[in-house]
């Protein structure tokens, strides 16, 4: 089984590039972030055409909005929300082996990392505190958790640890309260798991980078977390276990955020 996340940033004005990734990567599941649409503006159809008939979507005008699309039809679909807020941050749907694959857009946080002077930056960190409340001591039941959690936790997933320590993504107590989630199930971060501590990893690079590929100043804003009863099959194939899609980012108009896929052995 393969499962992909992408942060997609408008999936009407990107279904091209979509279409064309479905064809080359062909995912059983793909979980997308920032479609930006309302559920009936999804672009169903075309989903549909291209083999992934099954849609599970959490959508609102112009603004972040979730969806899961498959090949194979769902057991359960579920939207959380969070913060008392309806804004289209959350989907899971159950797949037809007991899977429950929950797709996350975290808030951004603003500009300025203090939540006292920045309420996005409360939003977000109130966000991630919901999160590990509801994730907390869940780990014997079979969960994936994927999506644009919009921190970078650790030295390597950011071009340079020391000077975007006071910029929102990689501030310390964002970092400590995704390990709070993380830890909750507890889920296994299934990238930095195949891959040294030391080992640069990215999935999001600015659109302000003439040359992002030169300039290479990423961030892993991209995540995928298994709970214990899925470790081993996520972690089967070693290296060759997850693709973190680089080259669609060199595509035209393309997100600024990689596709990432996980294959799951049997």
């Amino acid at each position: 089984m393969r499962i992909t996340t992408w942060n997609i940033n408008s999936v009407r004005l990107r279904i091209g590039l979509v279409e064309r990734f479905l064809s080359e990567v062909k995912p059983d599941v793909l979980c997308l972030q920032e479609t930006k649409c309302t559920d009936d503006q999804f672009p169903a159809k075309a989903f549909a055409k291209a083999g992934y008939k099954h849609h599970a979507v959490a959508g609102q005008k112009a603004y972040h909005g979730v969806a899961i699309v498959a090949k194979k039809p769902f057991a359960a679909v579920e939207r959380l929300q969070f913060c008392g807020k309806e804004d289209a941050r959350h989907i899971a749907v159950t797949l037809g082996d007991g899977t429950v694959v929950h797709n996350f857009y975290v808030p951004a946080g603003g500009d300025e990392p203090d939540p006292k002077v920045n309420e996005k930056f409360a939003h977000k960190l109130s966000f991630i505190d919901e999160m590990a409340a509801h994730f907390k001591g869940r780990g014997d039941e079979p969960m994936v958790l994927v999506g644009d959690l919009n921190i970078a936790p650790h030295e390597h997933d950011v071009w340079s640890h020391k000077q975007l320590l006071k910029v929102v993504s990689h501030t310390p107590v964002e970092v400590e309260g995704l390990e709070k989630v993380r830890a909750a199930a507890p889920f296994t971060d299934v990238m930095r798991a195949l891959t040294p501590d030391d080992e640069k990893l990215y999935t999001w690079w600015s659109y302000r980078a003439k040359d992002w590929r030169a300039s290479n100043r990423g961030r892993r804003l991209d995540h995928v977390w298994v709970t214990k009863p899925l470790e081993a099959r996520a972690l089967a194939k070693g290296q060759k276990a997850f693709t973190i899609h680089d080259h669609v980012r060199d595509w035209e108009k393309p997100s600024d955020h990689a596709p990432v896929t996980v294959q799951f052995g049997k």
